[in-house]
């Protein structure tokens, strides 16, 4: 289920956005009391432990605001911090770094924060065969930032978006009903009108609809809010090459259980709309 790595133009894109958002009108204080060519060096610092995902962000803010900005990034994504870890160095204009900080800790800190709540997942079922994934549920205008960040915490990705796979989920199926259609019919018509190698995905909410989706030939079945012991069964009766995901309802102190029963994907919305931010801060160095 991995997908293609997030684009410059599309990051650059969502950089400007960001800085549009916080800059457009400048920084008065700055302007007002920072002389235009005073120049020092700032650390970037983590104040608690996690996974670090967004350092090339923070570089691209940073150069987006003042291309003659040096900075250095020290530890790469991926790895973990701990409180006062020195995550990052810039020197030049005190201006620009005091105008692009708020951005730059505001990506860093909710892009790790994705991936640190990633890894907690990965990390409960570790030595299963089954992998997180996330869902669509993500900030507006960051998805592709998010699904990034949730691959650094060892996560994969579900859909990019709408087009980029064949998912019918409950209200398509309860649309298509009103025409008389059964749930064979409808992923036999899935099949007949699909792009050619695009694999049919469908959710199903008790045993005997997934069984029925099973002998449908759908690829891929999501157990939405379906109990372990139901997972169970299901894993027991389909066939090997379907795929199963489990969806909905799924914490920390669950995943191991779903992980369990057999499936071959865990996908959870938590990793990317409610982790929470990774603490870090932005400290000029004192004149010597």
């Amino acid at each position: 289920m991995n997908k293609p790595e997030t684009s410059d133009e599309q990051v650059n894109s969502i950089i400007d956005l960001a800085l549009a958002e916080d800059t457009s009108h400048g920084d008065i204080t700055s302007e007002i009391v920072i002389p235009s060519d005073l120049t020092g060096k700032a650390s970037i610092l983590a104040k608690e432990e996690g996974v670090l995902a967004g350092g090339d962000v923070v570089r691209l803010v940073f150069l987006r605001v003042k291309p003659k900005l040096e900075v250095e990034v020290l530890i790469p994504d991926g790895k973990r911090v701990k409180t006062g870890d020195v995550v990052a160095t810039i020197t030049g204009s005190v201006a620009s770094i005091l105008r692009a900080e708020r951005v730059v800790l505001n990506f860093l800190s909710h892009l790790s924060g994705v991936a640190s709540e990633t890894a907690r997942y990965v990390s409960q079922i570790q030595g299963c065969t089954a992998v997180i994934t996330d869902t669509r549920k993500t900030s507006p205008g960051l998805r592709f930032l998010e699904k990034y960040a949730v691959r650094i915490g060892g996560g994969q990705n579900h859909r990019l978006h709408l087009g980029d796979g064949i998912l019918i989920k409950d209200n398509h199926i309860t649309a298509l009903r009103e025409l008389g259609m059964s749930l064979k019919d409808i992923v036999t018509r899935a099949k007949q009108n699909a792009p050619k190698n695009v694999k049919i995905e469908i959710e199903v909410n008790t045993v005997p609809e997934a069984l029925e989706a099973a002998k449908a030939r759908a690829d891929i079945i999501m157990l939405d809010n379906m109990s372990p012991d139901d997972m169970k069964r299901v894993v027991e009766r389909v066939p090997e090459q379907v795929k199963l995901e489990a969806s909905g309802g799924i914490g920390l102190d669950n995943v191991r259980t779903v992980a369990g029963t057999g499936v071959h994907f865990i996908s959870v919305g938590a990793i990317t709309h409610s982790a929470k931010a990774l603490d870090f801060n932005l400290e000029l160095e004192p004149p010597k």
